[in-house]
């Protein structure tokens, strides 16, 4: 899997997936051959990758991320497997856990025991992919249809989970093929996620897992511009639990210390340093819709690598 990008929606476009589209193809022309698209409240990001990847032909397309609430594996399988056959073989879904707050402000309600719906939800998808069938019912989810389940040229599809904690990188390493952290730095991946997904992935005769790490980047020459530009749009993230951990284990003051910040040429240097570090793949994550010419120079970047 190549060095990959986050697209995000031009919020001035008249038809959101007739942009998305072209951005997609305009970063496919420019060298870049793997996307990635988050799932909010508007669009669906599966059925947008599975437009994107029919419509470029070679790009990979991804989600990072879909959360697992409240959406069933049973769904998800379909939706996945639909993408898989429209992009032809270049679909990975990418899952999230989710965050009770968003989830009770938006369903009004929220899903407790988050790592055991994400240990069956896993196992639902794992069993549908691998064999085109399932048969399951656990504490949390159950999926026993009584209809095919398998989606002609929709299989296998690799599924990615943006998990950080111990027992979610073990949960993931057992079920998944690899973990899509955000804001986890080199020193975390290298002392902490890396030793933790490959060791649940080899206790359960899997094969190592990808580790695809999703860094916020911003090309600027005015550096103490973009910081402070970065400081603004990563400050929710240090009232999180989960990026708490993540800030101070890797060492650092804030979120925005996480962020690849600075020239071309810096920016190149600190994305290297996560691969230095065990990560497989990076993927670089502008922190907002940004203008043409700001956006291709974050690709470039990324077909540099």
């Amino acid at each position: 899997m190549p060095t990959g990008i986050v697209l995000f929606p031009n919020p001035r476009a008249i038809n959101v997936v007739d942009d998305m589209v072209a951005q997609a193809s305009r970063a496919y022309h420019l060298g870049v051959r793997q996307v990635w698209l988050g799932q909010q409240f508007d669009h669906d990001a599966i059925a947008l990758a599975a437009l994107i990847g029919a419509a470029v032909p070679g790009l990979g397309v991804g989600t990072s991320v879909v959360p697992i609430n409240p959406r069933h594996p049973l769904i998800v399988a379909s939706q996945a497997q639909t993408a898989q056959a429209a992009s032809h073989g270049n679909f990975s879904l990418g899952l999230g856990l989710g965050a009770h707050e968003p989830e009770r402000q938006a369903f009004g309600m929220s899903w407790p025991n988050t790592i055991t719906r994400l240990r069956e939800h896993l196992t639902v998808l794992r069993s549908i992919f691998d064999t085109g069938a399932v048969d399951f019912r656990g504490n949390e989810i159950s999926a026993q249809p009584g209809w095919p389940v398998r989606v002609a040229g929709g299989t296998p599809v690799p599924v990615y989970v943006a998990a950080m904690g111990p027992i979610a990188l073990q949960v993931t390493g057992e079920l998944a093929d690899g973990t899509l952290p955000y804001l986890a730095g080199p020193r975390t991946i290298a002392e902490f996620i890396e030793p933790a997904i490959a060791k649940s992935a080899a206790e359960a005769g899997r094969r190592k897992p990808r580790i695809i790490a999703q860094v916020p980047a911003l090309v600027s020459d005015d550096v103490d511009a973009a910081k402070n530009f970065v400081a603004e749009q990563l400050s929710f993230y240090e009232a999180i639990p989960s990026y708490q951990k993540v800030i101070a284990r890797e060492g650092v003051a804030s979120a925005a210390d996480l962020a690849a910040v600075g020239s071309a040429k810096s920016v190149r240097r600190q994305l290297q340093s996560y691969l230095d570090a065990g990560a497989t793949d990076v993927v670089l994550s502008a922190l907002a819709w940004a203008n043409a010419g700001v956006a291709e120079e974050l690709w470039a970047v990324a077909t540099s690598l």
